[in-house]
């Protein structure tokens, strides 16, 4: 990758440490890396010339949210992709974070793969045509073709059946490609409360889900003890 090209992302932690070592592992994969030590000295940074933010939310003095906010009001960093990394971790952290822009949510711990594909996926989605992303209510991987309006999908250029729980299942995992979801986490927003789902309920759906997918069966990848993801 050539200088010049290099995707610039700034990691904002107050562990100088754990910063070092997301900055060698981005390094390596041919990002220019800036970090920060704090919120206040993240905001010091020329924030509109990056091309991501990580960012802690449980920092001393101004967290991650409070950054988060400023940098949305502002009209320069308004659309600047971000994401959180945090062990804050439940339902609600995690509502927060999207209510205060976030653009993915990564809890500690975490493995620096997980962490490579997130911002793979959504450097890929900020860089994708504004007509693509929001004219059409689409979800599009190569020739796989998901109308969220419509509720009908296209593979290879044939449209298939899917019930509604697949249906609900694919546009969740494609819509953050390579967050990996628990079977709880599935659960918890494909099906209605009231309704007692085990995890072989959720299995079994995958199951039909890839038989559908065709020749993308295989981007459904199962990580063994954590659930399942949309490899892109």
């Amino acid at each position: 990758m050539e200088e010049e090209t290099k995707p610039k992302i700034l990691v904002v932690d107050d562990e100088e440490d754990l910063c070092e070592i997301l900055k060698f592992n981005l390094e390596t994969q041919g990002y220019d890396v800036t970090t920060a030590y704090s919120g206040e000295e993240a905001l010091e940074k020329d924030a509109a010339s990056f091309n991501l933010i990580l960012l802690d939310v449980m920092m001393g003095g101004m967290n991650g949210f409070d950054v988060a906010h400023r940098l949305r009001a502002n009209e320069e960093t308004r659309n600047t992709p971000i994401i959180f990394l945090t062990a804050k971790g439940t339902e609600n952290d995690k509502i927060m974070g999207f209510n205060a822009g976030a653009d993915d949510y990564i809890s500690k711990p975490f493995s620096i793969r997980e962490v490579l594909l997130r911002i793979k996926a959504v450097l890929r989605r900020s860089h994708q045509p504004k007509a693509e992303q929001k004219e059409r209510h689409q979800l599009v991987f190569n020739k796989l073709i998901v109308d969220i309006d419509r509720k009908t999908v296209s593979v290879e250029g044939q449209d298939v059946d899917f019930t509604k729980t697949e249906f609900g299942i694919l546009c969740t995992l494609l819509e953050q490609p390579g967050r990996v979801f628990s079977r709880h986490d599935l659960i918890r927003q494909i099906w209605p409360m009231d309704v007692i789902v085990s995890d072989r309920t959720v299995d079994v759906n995958i199951t039909r889900l890839r038989k559908k997918l065709g020749p993308y069966s295989d981007n459904l990848v199962t990580r063994l003890g954590f659930g399942y993801y949309f490899d892109a």
